[in-house]
């Protein structure tokens, strides 16, 4: 039997269940995996609260994920019983158990823990998008990254700085700028109301930066445009502080000259040669230092209240389930 946190319909924290369930053999091409270390992302809270629709419900939440694998089905090579794997991607992961596709299985090297490729993978799939697709980020590259004490912010910090780039940090509060520090940032601004367009213009010598992560939504979102040199780069990638208003096309261009991207990293995970890509990357990263800032660990009981510490911004880094 298999313990399971469960959502009954969207809505709040309260509609998340915790109950026990019969999970099936694997079928060909599957593998059965005992999780250690689940991620919590805001992607969990998004598909809670029906921004993202489920296909039905009840649904178990919960996008990434490492353990053991502990039977294989028909059809999968190069896994076997015993074998240390991470994925992401996949929903179903507020789990102590779970089947899981064989494709998304990546092997974990001894060097790195569950606890950070559970932490890291999705987040730095993330980065693989944004900064190999969306916009190629190199030594040229002035960045401006949204959250950047949270879990995926100082992901992108780290990636873009190993990429030599130039990163401007945005935080809420002063100990967050501290965070944002550490994780690499060159310039941090800190608060939500502060003229971030002038911050931006003083730091860059009126220039701007030339792409800009907002994973903060709401208003935030305009406040972004304005940051970005012509023909740079603002790629929307989440909505903490709510929905984003209707932009018009003509707040983009042609004044601003803005390339604008909505990306769903779910989508770039759902190619298997990407995916696969994607992961060597980022596990070749995590070994050579590239490591998921860990804030608050909860037991798989208390997703509920990990989604809410995480909903309000009570945390910083990445936040895991331990099950």
């Amino acid at each position: 039997m298999a313990y399971v946190v469960q959502l009954r319909s969207p809505g709040g924290v309260d509609q998340l269940e915790a109950r026990e369930m019969v999970v099936a053999a694997p079928r060909a091409g599957e593998i059965l995996i005992r999780q250690t270390a689940i991620g919590v992302n805001f992607i969990d809270i998004y598909l809670r609260t029906g921004l993202y629709p489920l296909p039905a419900l009840p649904a178990v939440l919960g996008v990434e994920a490492a353990g053991v694998v502990t039977a294989v089905g028909a059809d999968v090579g190069g896994l076997q019983v015993g074998d240390r794997v991470a994925y992401a991607g996949a929903v179903g992961g507020y789990a102590t158990e779970r089947l899981l596709p064989a494709w998304r299985a990546v092997p974990l090297p001894p060097a790195i823990t569950d606890a950070a490729a559970a932490s890291a993978l999705a987040r730095g799939m993330t980065a693989h998008m944004l900064m190999t697709r969306v916009h190629v980020v190199g030594p040229d590259t002035v960045a401006l990254v949204h959250g950047a004490a949270g879990g995926l912010g100082s992901l992108l910090v780290q990636w873009a700085k190993r990429a030599g780039a130039t990163v401007i940090g945005a935080v809420g509060s002063t100990p967050k700028a501290a965070l944002a520090r550490e994780a690499g940032c060159d310039h941090v601004i800190v608060g939500r109301d502060v003229d971030l367009a002038l911050k931006v213009a003083t730091l860059t010598d009126g220039r701007g930066v030339d792409v800009a992560y907002d994973g903060i939504g709401g208003t935030m979102l305009r406040k972004t445009l304005a940051c970005v040199r012509p023909f740079g780069t603002v790629a929307s990638i989440g909505q903490v502080a709510g929905p984003v208003p209707p932009l018009d096309v003509e707040e983009l261009g042609p004044r601003r000259s803005l390339i604008f991207a909505r990306p769903s990293v779910m989508a770039y995970m759902s190619e298997p040669a990407t995916y696969r890509r994607a992961a060597v990357d980022v596990m070749k990263s995590m070994a050579e230092g590239l490591l998921p800032v860990i804030g608050k660990t909860y037991p798989l009981a208390e997703a509920a209240r990990a989604q809410a510490d995480l909903e309000t911004g009570q945390t910083t880094g990445s936040v895991l389930l331990l099950a």
